[in-house]
């Protein structure tokens, strides 16, 4: 077993939850501002808040749940090359690619939020992401590319 890329795995791990932590440290101060009365709320979803809260407070929720998305997919895929010994080398490098755009991604989405960015960013993460599993797809089912 390889396990050098699970040091990306779990270095995006904690910036999520940096993001968690992010969110509520701006989050709870503006609920409180909005008089919003969390002891006698019932159902909803953090979508919810879109409507009361400033725009700035609910981008760290959005990109919060964005981590919690395509990046459960990232994990997956590390896991099987970390246990397939394919973990190393150029499998390694990408996967601190990705999450290096995933971490500039949330930075611009909680911040300027500007969308040409992000979704640069995003389709760039993506194309790294698909490269990963294609490179574990290829051991695992004994494909003769070339």
């Amino acid at each position: 077993m390889t396990i050098s890329i699970l040091q990306p795995v779990v270095i995006l791990l904690a910036w999520t939850m940096v993001m968690w932590l992010w969110m509520y440290v701006t989050r709870i101060p503006a609920m409180q501002k909005a008089k919003i009365d969390v002891a006698n709320l019932k159902g909803g979803t953090g979508k919810d808040l879109d409507a009361i809260l400033p725009a700035e407070v609910q981008w760290k929720a959005h990109n919060y749940n964005h981590l919690l998305a395509e990046p459960t997919i990232f994990y997956a895929v590390c896991l099987v090359l970390a246990i397939i010994g394919h973990g190393e080398g150029m499998n390694l490098a990408i996967a601190w690619f990705y999450v290096a755009l995933r971490i500039a991604h949330s930075l611009v989405q909680a911040t300027v939020n500007r969308v040409a960015v992000r979704f640069f960013l995003f389709a760039l993460s993506s194309l790294s992401l698909i490269v990963l599993i294609f490179h574990a797809a290829i051991p695992i089912f004994d494909l003769h590319i070339g």
